[in-house]
């Protein structure tokens, strides 16, 4: 008994057939209202994902803003903070330049309370 190779025909009929059935096979699983209902829950759970994913977008969104208005005041404080610090700076300086300008009139009215002294005393002397 030899082993007997299927003709062109052979082949076609068996390849047809076993597409049939395989059609058949998803047919029948289509049809099934358990696979319906397993669709069903699972487009649900793929919706619902679907809306957490978003309220965690939103939430991000949300937050991203936050920390965004949170860094325009700290730079406006910072600027504000900058503004007064060189305005103390500058009243400082400004009491600087003032206290020496006091200190350069008082040396200059000694020096010329000495200048007159010792012009007095040379009048003296030459009266003498």
């Amino acid at each position: 008994m030899s082993f007997k190779y299927p003709d062109l025909a052979e082949r076609q009929k068996l390849a047809a057939d076993a597409k049939s059935a395989m059609l058949k096979k998803f047919r029948e699983a289509s049809l099934d209202p358990a696979a319906e209902a397993k669709r069903k829950e699972r487009a649900a759970l793929n919706d619902a994902r679907e809306a957490r994913e978003a309220e965690r977008e939103a939430a991000k969104k949300a937050q991203l803003a936050d920390k965004a208005k949170q860094a325009v005041r700290d730079a406006e404080l910072a600027a504000a903070a900058k503004l007064e610090a060189e305005k103390a700076a500058a009243l400082r300086a400004a009491e600087k330049a003032q206290q020496a300008a006091e200190k350069e009139a008082e040396q200059k009215a000694e020096r010329d309370a000495r200048y007159k002294a010792r012009k007095a005393a040379k009048k003296e002397r030459r009266k003498g």
